[in-house]
C-alpha cells in the first residue's frame, strides 16, 4: 500500500506563534487594545497545586529522634 499527501498552506498559516494574553492589564482598558488581542482560556476545572504545609519543627524532629532513640535503648 502506498499512500501520500499533498500538504499545502491553508488560510490560518503564520510563520511566527503568536502568544495569547494571559493578564488583563489596566494600560489595556484605558486604551481599549484589549479587544483586538487573542485572550488564553481559562481552566476552571484545574485542581492547582496543593499548599506546602504539613513539616514538623525541626525541634520537634530532634525530639522525636531522641524518643527512638531511648526507646530502642530500652
Amino acid at each position: 500500500t502506498l499512500k501520500s499527501y499533498w500538504i499545502r498552506k491553508g488560510s490560518a498559516f503564520r510563520v511566527a506563534v503568536a502568544r495569547p494574553e494571559t493578564e488583563l492589564t489596566p494600560e489595556m482598558i484605558s486604551s481599549g487594545s484589549w479587544r483586538e488581542l487573542p485572550f488564553k482560556p481559562y481552566n476552571f476545572s484545574s485542581l492547582g497545586l496543593p499548599p506546602a504545609c504539613g513539616h514538623l519543627h525541626p525541634l520537634l524532629k530532634v525530639r522525636s529522634e531522641l524518643r527512638q532513640i531511648f526507646l530502642e535503648m530500652g
